[in-house]
């Protein structure tokens, strides 16, 4: 394809022109024409005037290469001078023309000229009295009459916007839309019908889809004796386009005009292949078509069009996929702040789990239970969460933390549960003793008050705005399976409980590609059973307190397999230091030496000499395995047993995946493979019925990924685990890493937060490395990722070049990893988007 040379609006019109629509004389100017305008090199001014009818007035309307990059402002009536007020004056009223001309001399003055705006807001109406009032304040503001030759007017229009499209301001404003530095500006010059005069004349805008819902309906406005897109803001003098009884229509002052206008509105949904807005003029009863953009449309209206053009047939299922982008997805499937709500931002931070939340402020995990028991919807603040605090997050509405960054506790739980989450808010000013929240500005909120949090931006805003309800409608589902039937990679979710494993089913994932088995262990029945095992002194001591924690693991493995009704299932066994099961503070260390019938001495002492220098680089994952075997033992027991409980005559057979966590060398695997052989050995003997399952490893250090091919001939599959990854890479605290990341990104240390889109050069090359290695060595095994990367697009198209069997992410975020899966093996066939209008 060639690359673009004159923007979308040309090229529009020029397909427009090509259907022989009523379009006016039109002369496009290139990227290069511009950009030479712009340095001082006009075009031969008399050859492009010649172009038109001498006796029309011009407009000169901007083209850049996407709409959405924007531009200058549209520039009408050029050529209007006193002579040209006199004749059009006879043709189409003194009022009329006098408008005209008033419109122009003001738009000249303030764009082009560069006067100050307030020079006419003194100027009343648009009679002659009026304009001759604007053209004696030019005068004195310019100190030179208003320019009289068309030429000369045009050429200065031209100059001033190729001018503003090459500015500091506009530049920046045009990169934070997602435009190249050096992306270019065409500009279109075009005879204009001029809207005023006798008869029906006026302007207006026409779609035929509502931009919020995308649903058919022919929406617009038209105003009588207009210009522009004035009919949007006429107000009550506006008029509906199609009969409508709250007011008079188009459709009842020119009907012939209207019937017309339909019928060109699907001629260019047809032929462009797009739901498209149209800017027309009526010049006394007579159609013209002046211009044609995209619809603006919400993520769900998109969606919505993108599937009635595929069933109508115009485009295909496969380009209605590469229609929508994949990161949008997410506000579908959450509460959304509503647009054009007012949102008074009283701090900002990472938008780390997406969704709008409302609620009353609460600072610690009994306080959100309380609240919800009182049905008041409730934001939890802390500073960082932890994995006591899990319950009050099932309880509040949002949550937002001080620390933390993408994978944080927070992060990775609110996404898990689908609850919007802001983390990293740092300049917040966070103070739970005295339970206060403060704003930069010195505004203080006290528990109890209400604020919302958008976990979409990542901002956090006073009070409660508008929001838009979550919808996943039928054109949803039906794209979304048009996206499994292109894709070639699986995908999975991560679910930690049978409530996240439902959720993970409803959005279509292939299994659960991660359960993380000691989020189970924090419920208040479970919790003081786990400390008892934690403060055992010998084996049998730990296996009393392990006995009690095994019929309810049971339970959840069994849930689990049930709804997920034979997906592979992959379990992680216990990984979390054992510390993070104890409390730290007075109150809480008096409830467990109660609890544990010992003093509180002792409890404290215990509690102190568990403490780790470094936690997350310590006594974890498979090394506690294979220091406390006695945990690894019952879980694993509670997975076979749960095996066998969940199968039954005419299901599919339920094979779970075993995933040893934390794993650095090949005598790790090889050593607690042997124990749970000999678990599984007796959970067959002791229930006369035989089962399967497969074994593995998360592959979460540098190590196991550069000995993976010692590793993967002990394992049937291989999954890495990116956020440890990414850390121990790095010497990086995923937890700490959001108190600076948006420096290094804004000073172009990173590209992005690693945390947040995968490293493909450092952490990306150990993954390499490893997938090559692990399948030299074990040809079969299966590869796959399960950090939270699994969830990003950019990640996933890694995944796919190195070879991966399938990505895990939360279960929010799978139909996001669906669609750009689905995009990334359509493009691979050639399958494109179309060039933007």
């Amino acid at each position: 394809m060639s690359p673009p040379t004159h923007g979308s609006r040309a090229k529009c019109l020029q397909r427009l022109v090509r259907l022989s629509l009523p379009v006016p004389r039109t002369v496009a100017l290139s990227f290069d024409s511009v950009h030479a305008i712009a340095q001082g090199n006009l075009p031969d001014m008399a050859a492009l005037t010649a172009a038109f009818d001498p006796d029309a007035l011009l407009c000169v309307r901007p083209s850049s290469q996407e709409t959405d990059w924007g531009g200058p402002g549209a520039i009408l009536n050029i050529g209007m001078n006193d002579a040209r007020l006199a004749s059009l004056a006879e043709n189409i009223g003194a009022e009329a023309a006098a408008g005209l001309y008033l419109r122009f001399v003001e738009a000249y003055a303030v764009h082009v000229a560069r006067l100050d705006p307030d020079l006419f807001d003194e100027i009343d109406g648009s009679d002659e009295e009026g304009l001759a009032r604007a053209l004696a304040a030019y005068e004195e503001e310019a100190e030179e009459p208003f320019p009289q030759d068309p030429q000369r007017q045009l050429a200065e229009v031209l100059r001033s916007m190729a001018r503003a499209w090459e500015g500091t301001t506009a530049r920046l404003l045009r990169q934070a839309r997602g435009a190249p530095v050096d992306a270019g500006l065409g500009l279109v010059v075009q005879e204009m019908a001029p809207g005023l005069g006798r008869g029906e004349c006026g302007s207006g805008v026409l779609q035929l889809v509502d931009s919020q819902t995308g649903l058919p309906q022919i929406t617009g406005r038209y105003l009588s004796q207009s210009q522009g897109r004035e009919a949007l803001t006429g107000g009550a003098d506006s008029l509906y386009l199609e009969r409508d009884p709250r007011g008079r229509s188009l459709e009842e002052a020119a009907p012939e005009a209207f019937a017309l206008l339909k019928d060109y509105a699907g001629v260019m949904r047809r032929r462009l292949r797009a739901e498209m807005q149209i800017e027309f003029t009526i010049q006394n009863g007579t159609l013209h078509i002046l211009d044609g953009v995209l619809v603006p449309r919400s993520t769900r209206a998109a969606l919505r069009i993108a599937v009635r053009l595929a069933e109508d047939g115009i485009i295909t299922p496969e380009e209605a996929v590469m229609r929508i982008e994949p990161r949008a997805v997410s506000e579908l499937l959450h509460r959304q702040i509503a647009p054009g709500a007012a949102r008074s931002v009283i701090g900002r931070g990472i938008a780390a789990s997406p969704g709008a939340a409302t609620g009353r402020i609460v600072f610690s995990a009994a306080e959100a239970l309380a609240s919800t028991a009182r049905n008041e919807p409730c934001i939890l603040v802390r500073r960082e969460t932890s994995p006591e605090d899990v319950r009050g997050m099932h309880a509040a509405v949002g949550v937002l933390t001080e620390r933390g960054g993408m994978t944080s506790h927070a992060a990775v739980i609110g996404r898990g549960l689908g609850l919007p989450c802001v983390v990293g808010a740092a300049r917040l000013r966070f103070n739970l003793q005295r339970k206060t929240l403060t704003s930069e500005r010195g505004q203080v909120f006290r528990e109890g008050d209400v604020i919302t949090i958008d976990g979409t931006s990542g901002d956090v805003l006073e009070g409660s705005p508008a929001t838009v309800e979550a919808a996943l409608d039928e054109a949803f589902h039906v794209l979304m399976g048009w996206a499994d039937a292109a894709r070639d990679i699986d995908i999975r979710a991560n679910a930690d409980t049978p409530k996240d494993a439902a959720t993970a089913r409803n959005f279509a994932a292939q299994g659960i590609g991660l359960c993380r088995t000691e989020h189970m262990f924090f419920e208040a029945d479970r919790l003081t059973p786990m400390r008892e095992m934690i403060f055992a002194d010998t084996p049998q001591d730990r296996q009393a307190a392990l006995a009690i924690l095994l019929p309810m693991q049971r339970k959840d493995f069994t849930e689990l397999f049930r709804i997920m009704e034979g997906m592979p299932v992959c379990i992680r066994l216990f990984d979390p230091p054992l510390h993070e099961f104890l409390p730290t503070d007075r109150h809480g260390l008096r409830d467990l030496a109660e609890a544990l019938d010992l003093p509180v001495s002792d409890v404290t002492r215990r509690v102190q000499s568990l403490g780790e220098y470094n936690p997350m680089l310590g006594l974890r994952g498979v090394r506690l395995g294979i220091t406390v075997p006695e945990i690894y033992d019952m879980q694993a027991r509670a997975i076979f047993e749960a095996t066998l409980d969940a199968s039954h005559e005419g299901a599919p057979p339920v094979v779970p995946e075993i995933m040893l966590p934390l794993v650095s060398a090949k005598r790790e695997v090889e050593l607690l493979r042997g124990r749970i052989e000999a678990v599984a050995t007796a959970v067959r003997t002791e229930r006369g019925r035989d089962f399967t399952f497969r074994l593995g490893v998360m592959a979460e250090t540098p190590r196991a990924c550069l000995r993976a091919a010692e590793i993967a001939p002990f394992a049937h599959f291989l999954s890495f685990g990116t956020n440890d990854l990414t850390q121990m890479t790095y010497g990086l605290s995923r937890d700490d890493a959001g108190r600076f990341m948006s420096d290094y990104v804004s000073q172009g240390v990173f590209n992005e937060d690693p945390f947040h889109v995968l490293d493909t050069d450092g952490v990306g090359e150990l993954l390499a490395v490893g997938a090559e290695r692990s399948r030299a060595a074990n040809p079969g095994i299966t590869l796959s990722i399960c950090g939270e990367h699994g969830g990003n697009p950019d990640s996933i198209a890694f995944c796919r070049d190195v070879g991966m069997d399938y990505v895990s992410c939360s279960s929010f975020r799978v139909p996001v990893a669906r669609l750009a899966a689905a995009q990334l093996a359509l493009r691979a066939k050639g399958v494109k988007l179309p060039p933007k209008l």
